[in-house]
């Protein structure tokens, strides 16, 4: 029998999820973008969205990873990413 997820089996609790901020100098309803040193600051605090998967690694490799200590989910990803832009972003051939 399977596990169900905690996340599937809460219940909601009615409140909505807080909203994001604006970005820091940008002009409501002038039509005028943030300057040039706004938008470095939003790259720095970028966070790309997560997604939860099940992924299947070899033993050793998944051992590797985790002798290094807590992070390695982190590690593995940034290795993926690495190789993303390395390869130019192109899709699957």
């Amino acid at each position: 029998m399977k596990k169900q997820s905690s996340a599937r089996t809460r219940k909601s609790s009615g409140k909505k999820a807080p909203r994001r901020g604006k970005i820091a100098g940008a002009s409501a309803g002038t039509g005028r973008s943030p300057g040039r040193r706004d938008w470095d600051e939003v790259g720095t605090f970028y966070k790309p969205l997560k997604k939860p998967i099940t992924l299947r690694l070899d033993a050793d490799i998944l051992a590797w990873f985790k002798a290094q200590g807590r992070g390695y989910q982190t590690r593995i990803n940034r290795v993926l990413r690495r190789l993303m832009l390395e390869q130019g972003k192109r899709g699957p051939r």
